[in-house]
């Protein structure tokens, strides 16, 4: 096992940068997962770590030893990619045991550590097979098996669950986890998908533009995000943003309030008229049009009555709901 830091790590192509200094310290068996849009730059900061990127400035660490200039192969680290990256002429098994037999450990271990991942991932009817003859969630499965045989200090994940259907990513996020809980070894995770974030993480890196714009353990983002990006990034639906105006605040550039912190009431703060309502069993999204045209998101209880397309409603909520930001972005002080 082992702890992973960067300091100040930063990335360049030509003149442009792209990572913009981002810092922290991973514990040994941590589960850190790297979350943000496309384009965002998660990705970039995984190959940086893993040694598919070189480093422009700052540093990357495992386990005390700064490795910005060591082989990807002699990190200590195995990564699992979002295409699974399987041989398709191999059998399970083999493909599995490749990294294995390119490191010259002996057979009957490779065997044991082949057959202890299969056990694990429940692959043992598979071995034999091909991968063309598996599904998308067994093939992700030997792909980890393929990780995991090599006992690495370090799992690297990029974006892994992306090709499977709903259902499917749902019941892979959850073996993951339990997974590496069971292994021990520490792990980064890269994802668009906000809620396997926050399923997922021990901390989370919610990343913008090149920044690290907050790390934290998922529930403390989501309840006190300190930036605008982050608020309207974590949590679905996302943060609705009212125009200060409306309600009367001031000191404040933008104001913010999720859609499970308001409430439809006979008077409140502010009315909108129902574009239409989202019903979806436990729960119903109104969907509101306020004043200037400002469409803001609802969320309510099942049993509460759904309001009618065209209503008129007031809406209310606690003062200590509203998150309030600066020109830049920043969380401003209640």
């Amino acid at each position: 096992m082992a702890t992973v830091t960067l300091k100040n790590l930063r990335k360049s192509f030509g003149k442009t940068e792209v990572i913009h200094g981002v810092d922290i310290d991973i514990q040994d068996g941590e589960f850190i997962v790297i979350v943000g849009p496309s384009g965002c730059g998660k990705s970039t900061l995984l190959r940086m770590v893993a040694g598919l990127e070189t480093v422009t400035s700052g540093e990357v660490g495992i386990d005390g030893r700064a490795v910005n200039d060591v082989e990807p192969m002699e990190r200590d680290i195995a990564m699992v990619f979002q295409n699974y990256a399987l041989y398709p002429h191999m059998s399970v098994f083999d493909n599995m045991a490749y990294g294995l037999k390119i490191a010259k450990t002996p057979k009957s271990e490779i065997e044991t550590r082949v057959a202890q991942a299969a056990k694990m991932l429940q692959l043992e009817p598979y071995l034999a097979r091909k991968p063309r003859e598996l599904s998308g969630g067994q093939r992700q499965r030997v792909a980890m098996g393929r990780a995991i045989v090599r006992k690495p200090a370090v799992f690297l994940f990029d974006e892994p669950l992306s090709n499977l259907d709903a259902k499917l990513r749902v019941q892979m996020r959850l073996e993951i986890k339990a997974l590496q809980r069971e292994l021990g070894v520490t792990s980064l995770y890269v994802t668009h998908d906000q809620v396997e974030a926050m399923t997922l993480a021990d901390r989370m890196i919610v990343m913008n533009g090149g920044v690290a714009d907050q790390i934290g353990a998922p529930l403390d983002v989501y309840a006190d995000p300190q930036t605008a990006f982050v608020a309207g990034f974590i949590g679905s639906p996302p943060t609705n943003f009212i125009e200060p105006a409306l309600i009367g605040q001031t000191g404040a550039a933008q104001i913010g309030i999720r859609p499970e912190h308001m409430q439809i009431a006979q008077s409140g703060q502010v009315e909108g008229s129902v574009a239409y309502a989202e019903a979806l069993g436990a729960e119903t999204l109104v969907h509101l049009r306020l004043a200037q045209g400002q469409m803001i998101t609802v969320r309510q209880d099942a049993s509460h009555p759904i309001p009618l397309e065209g209503d008129t409603v007031a809406l209310e909520w606690a003062a200590q709901s509203l998150m309030r930001f600066d020109e830049a972005g920043k969380r401003l002080a209640d």
